[in-house]
This record gives structure tokens, C-alpha cells and sequence, in this order.
């Protein structure tokens, strides 16, 4: 039996996690017409996703971890500024 080994598959689970949690700031980008959402949240993913292609070698266990935190960045500022 073949264990898991995160350092092979975490980054890319790591970079197909902040693509989905993309979704979520595009409909923040569409829902809300404020600057912050139409323009701060998706440069904010855009970095995020920087951030994990970044990594994808140097930091294979910290990118698994990205999706979640971007998602939780993304449900605090839409609960501080929804």
C-alpha cells in the first residue's frame, strides 16, 4: 500500500483549492458593487494564487493550507465589509 506522501500531491491540491475558492470571489465581484469587492478581493485571490504557484516547489505543505486560508480571508472580509 502506497501511502500518501503531501509533499507530491499538496501543492496540487493546494493550487486547485484556490482555483475553486476563486468562485467565491468572482461572486463577490459580481453580487457587490462596492470597490472592495469588485476590485480589492479579486486582485486579493489573484495573489493568493500567486502565492500557491510560488510555492508549488518551495513549500509543498504550506500550499495544501492555502485554499483555506484564502477562504477564510475571503468569509472574514465579507462578514467585516459584507
Amino acid at each position: 500500500m502506497a501511502g500518501n506522501d503531501l509533499r507530491q500531491s499538496g501543492p496540487f491540491i493546494g493550487v486547485g483549492g484556490v482555483v475553486v475558492v476563486a468562485f467565491l470571489y468572482a461572486y463577490v465581484a459580481i453580487a457587490f458593487p462596492s470597490v472592495l469587492h469588485s476590485v480589492v478581493m479579486p486582485l486579493l485571490w489573484l495573489a493568493f494564487f500567486v502565492l500557491a504557484c510560488r510555492w508549488f516547489t518551495r513549500r509543498p505543505r504550506a500550499v495544501a493550507v492555502l485554499p483555506l486560508v484564502s477562504a477564510t480571508v475571503w468569509f472574514g472580509l465579507l462578514l467585516a465589509f459584507g
